[in-house]
């Protein structure tokens, strides 16, 4: 998910970044090209810093130069301005929306199949793997995480509300999106309380991301104005919007993270690497939550890829740390340690992650959960334009739900002022 941000922000976060890069000082001085320390820019609030410890930690020799540019947004377009003034980071992370109008350009970032990428693409989700790979073979990036779905949920407010608390007997109350917000009416019937956090990102952006084409058709045509799916996801968000069920608190804002442990809202969507945000944000409500099935069994929300820019000083060293942080034991062992869901099937069926239980979610198995989400996905094309399409139907909503917007013009406006930030 990405936070709104203004296009001064995200100018003088490159040009601080780029400054320092050209011998400023800081934490994002240009490194020595001596192979033995890299530069590696990701977003924040993802606690990449645990991992980078981790790594220095059995790689004493080695130094990363960590900065946490911002927001995914404002790291993909501070990356925008780097490659055009050509000082660049050796590494950097770059979340799935914003991916494909990098992969459009694939002359901007080391191929890495010269590092031996293409020996073990094949450890990854081929739909995965296949958004980093450009037309001419080209494979600029390695996935570190993909979201699955699933709907993290309150016990003691179902208890309260006389819902079932147990996980499988909540799932069963909405195998589909319809049946979920007709489960919020009787939620906040019985209580006079919010049921949902919002309907943009816990409703639309679920249901959209759960069908085989979404806002290009698999030939990179652009089809959001057409596809059944995008309009039905479309009319379930204003539907949750108009049911009286969400507490209108944006994902990601200051109240949205105090509503979590205030109780505000019982139910909130959560890809796996949502969670941590919940465990932060509502320490004191540990045992308070479980985890149920998303409405319709299946989807995944995020995903990010780890790329290395063409005039990296360091590339060999960023490719190192890829390589040992992104295996699948590696993959696996961040899945245990941080709950980033792993991109590399071979360990589904690990111990380590069947086994494991969140004591945070009532000992909800989370490994299972949101493996099985992924399982049953019909992978869609991601476009250049995905992150912008997405965001201005999403405003859409939201205004409905703030009271600002029509409901009968909302689709009709989003599709103009999508035709506007794009041009198609």
């Amino acid at each position: 998910m990405k936070l709104p941000i203004t296009t001064s922000a995200v100018l003088a976060a490159a040009l601080a970044l780029t400054t320092a890069a050209c011998g400023g000082g800081g934490t994002t001085a240009q490194p020595s090209g001596d192979g033995k320390s890299f530069e590696f820019w990701s977003f924040s609030g993802i606690n990449q810093k645990a991992s980078v410890d981790e790594y220095q930690k059995n790689h004493p020799g080695i130094q990363v130069k960590l900065t946490e540019v911002g927001s995914s947004v404002e790291t993909a377009q501070a990356l925008t301005t780097a490659l055009a003034g050509g000082k660049v980071p050796d590494l950097v992370l770059i979340q799935g929306d914003d991916l494909p109008k990098f992969v459009q350009q694939p002359q901007n970032f080391q191929d890495l199949r010269q590092y031996g990428a293409d020996k073990i693409k094949g450890d990854y989700l081929d739909w995965v793997m296949s958004q980093s790979t450009a037309k001419g073979g080209e494979i600029i990036g390695i996935p570190t995480d993909v979201g699955g779905m699933a709907v993290a949920y309150r016990t003691d407010l179902f208890k309260e509300a006389g819902l079932p608390t147990d996980r499988e007997e909540v799932g069963k109350l909405w195998p589909t999106w319809d049946a979920f917000i007709e489960t919020g009416k009787k939620y906040t019937a019985a209580t006079g309380k919010a049921f949902v956090d919002n309907a943009g990102t816990s409703v639309f952006y679920q249901a959209v991301n759960q069908g085989p084409m979404k806002y290009y058709d698999p030939s990179g045509n652009v089809v959001y104005s057409t596809s059944p799916q995008v309009k039905t996801a479309f009319d379930l968000g204003i539907k949750a919007a108009q049911a009286g069920i969400t507490a209108k608190q944006s994902s990601f804002s200051e109240g949205w993270s105090a509503g979590m442990g205030k109780g505000q809202f019982a139910v909130i969507s959560a890809p796996a690497w949502l969670l941590g945000q919940i465990e932060r944000n509502a320490p004191d409500t540990k045992g308070k939550w479980d985890i149920a099935t998303i409405p319709g069994g299946a989807g995944n929300w995020g995903g990010s890829y780890l790329a290395i820019p063409k005039g990296a000083k360091n590339p060999k060293a960023a490719w190192d740390y890829i390589t040992k942080t992104q295996s699948p034991q590696g993959q696996l062992e961040h899945f245990v340690d941080s709950g980033s869901l792993p991109t590399t099937p071979s360990v589904y069926k690990d111990p380590k992650l069947t086994g494991l239980k969140d004591p945070f979610f009532s000992d909800a198995p989370t490994g299972t959960i949101y493996t099985n989400s992924l399982l049953g996905l019909k992978p869609f094309l991601i476009g250049p334009d995905s992150s912008a399409i997405g965001q201005e139907l999403l405003n859409a909503i939201t205004n409905v739900e703030q009271g600002k917007g029509d409901p009968a013009k909302a689709w009709d406006a989003a599709l103009a002022n999508i035709k506007t930030a794009i041009g198609k």
